[in-house]
């Protein structure tokens, strides 16, 4: 790509975040509200309250137990959904409870969590985050795996490739699509569990210190903590669209040579 696409890619990228922030800067400057505090104000803030001892006390545990809790559903989900996939007999079986669980928000689970695993550690954590992340992952698996075009499977089969060599090099590359779009949904709702998780009975984490600083009335603080959530949540993103791209590069240059490009 020259470098007026990647310009043109980075405007439309930061076009509209730097707009929104011109207009928050603009609309709260000289803010005398002490729950509507100035922008200048918050980003003067940031770093007096996020010092690296408070990133490390806070922000690591946060994203510790969302990256295991995340990585536990993309196991769970592929091979559950793999399998789903491939006997319909048992999707005949688990179809009804997927139906159900699709339809139950994952917020709702956090209550019923905590009475069983406790919020006073990890664990509840963690299971709240791998039950809301696994559903759109295991779905997804589901579709890709039932949706693979029936000349790849039997052209497997002619060559006789044992069952597992049709799993690694047919099944999963073939439904990888649908499982990336899957994960990439579940990220967004780990993100959303995890400060959901820490709002119960958690006295370090992102979700905490947010909630800590709102009861002590620190707002300014408080509006540190949902900007650096949002930083966050891009950051994952960028990282996990990288990682999309290189694992699905073959399917994006077949889709490119599809359209002409």
């Amino acid at each position: 790509m020259t470098a007026t696409t990647y310009a043109k890619k980075a405007f439309l990228a930061l076009g509209l975040p730097l707009i929104l922030l011109a207009a928050w800067w603009i609309a709260s400057a000289g803010s005398t509200n002490p729950f509507w505090p100035s922008l200048q104000t918050i980003l003067q803030t940031f770093p007096e309250t996020w010092t690296p001892e408070r990133l490390a006390a806070d922000l690591v545990p946060s994203l510790a137990r969302l990256g295991i809790g995340f990585s536990l559903a993309v196991v769970g989900g592929i091979v559950g959904g793999t399998a789903i996939g491939l006997s319909p007999t048992l999707r005949a079986l688990s179809e009804p409870v997927l139906e159900f669980f699709r339809a139950v928000p994952p917020p709702v689970l956090v209550p019923i969590i905590a009475l069983f695993a406790g919020y006073t550690g990890w664990l509840g954590k963690i299971v709240t985050i791998a039950l809301g992340c696994l559903w759109p992952i295991l779905l997804n698996t589901v579709e890709g795996v039932r949706g693979l075009e029936p000349t790849l499977t039997d052209t497997a089969k002619s060559y006789r490739l044992s069952w597992w060599r049709r799993l690694l090099f047919v099944v999963l590359p073939g439904a990888s699509p649908r499982i990336f779009t899957g994960a990439r949904q579940a990220l967004s709702i780990g993100v959303i569990l995890m400060v959901i998780s820490e709002l119960f009975g958690a006295n370090r984490g992102l979700g905490a210190s947010i909630v800590q600083f709102q009861r002590s009335f620190a707002i300014p603080q408080m509006w540190t903590g949902i900007i650096l959530l949002g930083l966050i949540g891009v950051l994952l993103a960028a990282i996990f669209k990288v990682v999309e791209t290189r694992m699905l590069a073959w399917y994006m240059g077949q889709r490119q040579i599809e359209r002409g490009e």
